[in-house]
């Protein structure tokens, strides 16, 4: 698989393509593709929520049979 990468900005919650890179997708309408989306860190308030379901997740797996380590 090869990548393209590209900033763009969301217009009517849409994606633009740059002109430049329209070349190399033309004719490639039934060809998939994977789109990942990244987002500037903005809002710290975001990273936060993120971090504190990220380390719920986490210490959801954690069993008391594991405190024996605790004390190490």
């Amino acid at each position: 698989m090869k990548a393209i990468e590209f900033k763009s900005k969301i217009k009517n919650n849409r994606i633009d393509i740059p002109y430049k890179l329209q070349s190399i997708l033309k004719g490639k309408d039934d060809a998939t593709v994977r789109i990942i989306v990244l987002i500037d860190d903005v809002d710290c308030e975001d990273d936060h929520s993120f971090n504190q379901a990220t380390q719920n997740q986490f210490l959801e797996g954690y069993s008391d049979s594991d405190s024996v380590y605790d004390d190490l």
